[in-house]
């Protein structure tokens, strides 16, 4: 008898949709069996298999279907959740990743439509039921939650770094800038956006950005409220970002070598999710990394009596690796297995 596999439901097949499917990909247990788009599945097509001819020699398109070696996923044009029929599909969870539907309203519009459960690719916009960060509060999963947010990939290394070093060291007050590669809700040319900063050209301006990690990051994590505070900016950079942290701690007498070496441990307690590296690399040494980070020992500063600086590289794979372990967990719950 074949293993069960997880049958999987797509609403945009932008940098991380194609990601999750790639995994999946190179997955046992994963099928994805839906995907939702405002593209042509021509185009989502040649996009996926783009720049990678072992992978575009594997994929065909079969009117409505984009057809693997391990599964045909139906290709289907939507503007809202509210039209896309996944009880067509029979899917067991739809992974929005379109990174605009964040509502309470937008994930009901899924399950409405027969999707059991939705998992946002980023932050809620409001209340849900359960904001998972890999590593730090899966034990909190109930199958019962219908309504889970992956967090991001900013979100999930920030809560890691502080995690580790908030449980050997106590830690008055963190402050984070995330120095993020440019996302596909920015223009790359001056044009009038939402907002004065986000619409100028991505490929030419470093981006001062507003981001809601910190809060976030205090409610899964009630020990650090009131003592954390993140900003972003948004580099001419495609792929590959930098989380730049600096840590005030209470006792003095804790060191850069002091840190490093919490994180070196945390490679072993924490793996698949951490790594760390002596090597002098830079943005692009991270692209292609399934990690949530990748601690930079090089770039750990102590400056002052009780702050030290950290600096940890991410991308967007490691995001869209976690969140296929938040589905797979919440699986494994509905299986009355252990998460």
């Amino acid at each position: 008898m074949s293993e069960r596999k997880i049958r999987l439901g797509l609403m945009g097949f932008g940098l991380i949709g194609r990601q999750l499917y790639q995994l999946a990909l190179s997955s046992d247990d994963i099928e994805i069996v839906a995907i939702s788009d405002i593209g042509k599945p021509e185009i989502l097509h040649y996009l996926l298999s783009s720049g990678n001819e072992e992978l575009a020699s594997s994929l065909t398109l079969e009117g409505n279907y984009l057809v693997s070696p391990k599964f045909r996923t139906r290709m289907m044009q939507a503007d809202t959740p509210a039209e896309v029929p996944w009880d067509l599909s029979g899917v067991d969870c739809v992974v929005d990743a379109t990174g605009k539907f964040q509502s309470r309203d937008d994930m009901s519009a899924h399950l409405g439509n027969g999707a059991k459960r939705v998992v946002l690719s980023t932050l809620p916009s409001d209340y849900i039921d359960r904001l998972i960060l890999s590593g730090i509060n899966t034990e909190q999963a109930k199958a019962s939650d219908q309504m889970i947010s992956a967090g991001s990939a900013t979100t999930t290394a920030f809560a890691l770094v502080l995690k580790i070093l908030g449980e050997k060291f106590a830690i008055d007050y963190a402050s984070m800038t995330s120095v993020h590669a440019y996302t596909s809700d920015q223009p790359l040319q001056d044009y009038a956006g939402k907002d004065f900063r986000r619409s100028r050209s991505a490929a030419e301006n470093i981006i001062p950005n507003t981001i809601e990690s910190a809060p976030w990051v205090e409610k899964v994590m009630p020990e650090f409220e009131g003592k954390l505070s993140a900003y972003a900016l948004n580099v001419p950079v495609q792929k590959g970002s930098l989380l730049d942290l600096n840590i005030v701690f209470k006792d003095k007498g804790v060191s850069a070598d002091d840190i490093n070496s919490a994180m070196l441990a945390a490679k072993d307690a924490y793996p698949g999710l951490i790594d760390v590296t002596e090597d002098p690399i830079v943005s692009s040494d991270v692209i292609g990394n399934c990690h949530s980070l990748l601690f930079d020992m090089k770039g750990t500063l102590k400056g002052g009596g009780r702050m030290i600086k950290t600096l940890a590289w991410y991308e967007s794979l490691g995001h869209a690796s976690r969140i296929l372990d938040v589905v797979r967990h919440y699986d494994a719950l509905d299986q009355g297995g252990a998460a």
